[in-house]
């Protein structure tokens, strides 16, 4: 591995582990770390420490699983393959289900125009306006939908599935996503129509001078239009107009991660995922 490309990974690592932390505790099991949250909002998950002088076992995994089901968390492990590869043959022996995403590394210099993809307007999201939290749950709604419709199809689903996940979403979640928006820890972004309402939204969290790009989804009826593309660029360039140096995001597949080659990102490495495999 080349030295700029190990000390981007690093630069990874320290953005991951710090990105929970001012929103949960800590509780260590050998090699991994466990985040619990604490107060309201999405739970968190277990990575290996950042000071960890041995690679995760099965012990260590199995330990925290145990802990996981006794707060009634989700079984969730992320970690970068490329600084832990053991890690890969380990979860899988624990029993749990790896996705290996395309992990990718903005290119800033190869960053087009956001309108060069579609003529949809791509809104950033400000906590000033008296429409923010329902633009923040209208965000929510389209993520739901998108990711529970998941790939790069067209599909059925569109603004009356949108609307009806709204209502369901839940309220602690939704303010702490505003909270982090105000005091600019996350940026958002709505893609949508006066016609259709939103049809695509994405966010991205800093950490000093890194961010990463997640949640970019599109209503199943919207897709092919290019506001995946869109949404993805309108994020970057805010986030480099903010200072950020260092701009990623993991695709959830490759067809995914070819959307995201022509807003100039490339692939560094694999995000891996882990959660327990589906009974079937």
């Amino acid at each position: 591995m080349d030295l700029a490309r190990a000390d981007v990974l690093d630069r990874l690592e320290r953005f991951y582990d710090a990105v929970p932390r001012d929103g949960a505790r800590t509780e260590e099991y050998g090699a991994l770390v466990l985040f619990v949250r604490e107060g309201p909002g999405w739970p968190f998950y277990a990575r290996p420490r950042l000071d960890a002088t041995e690679h995760p076992t099965l012990a260590d995994v199995n330990a925290v699983r145990t802990r996981q089901q006794e707060l009634g968390l989700p079984e969730a492990f992320e970690w970068v393959h490329e600084h832990q590869p053991e890690l890969l043959a380990v979860a899988r022996s624990a029993g749990l289900s790896v996705l290996e995403a395309p992990l990718m590394l903005l290119e800033p210099e190869r960053l087009p125009e956001p309108g060069t993809f579609s003529d949809v307007p791509v809104r950033v999201l400000d906590p000033g306006d008296a429409g923010f939290a329902a633009d923040i749950a209208l965000r929510r709604a389209v993520a739901a939908v998108g990711f529970a419709n998941g790939g790069t199809a067209r599909g059925e689903a569109g603004p009356a599935e949108r609307d009806a996940t709204v209502s369901g979403l839940d309220v602690a979640a939704l303010e702490e996503e505003a909270t982090r928006v105000a005091d600019g820890r996350r940026i958002s972004v709505l893609a949508a129509t006066p016609e259709e309402g939103a049809l695509a939204g994405g966010m991205a969290m800093r950490v000093g001078d890194v961010a990463e790009i997640a949640g970019v989804a599109t209503l199943p009826s919207a897709r092919r239009r290019g506001l995946g593309a869109a949404v993805t660029a309108t994020l970057a360039r805010e986030l480099r107009a903010a200072g950020t140096d260092l701009i990623f995001l993991s695709a959830g597949s490759e067809d995914i991660a070819r959307v995201y080659l022509r807003v100039g990102f490339r692939r560094i490495g694999t995000a891996c995922i882990a959660e327990p495999a589906a009974v079937i």
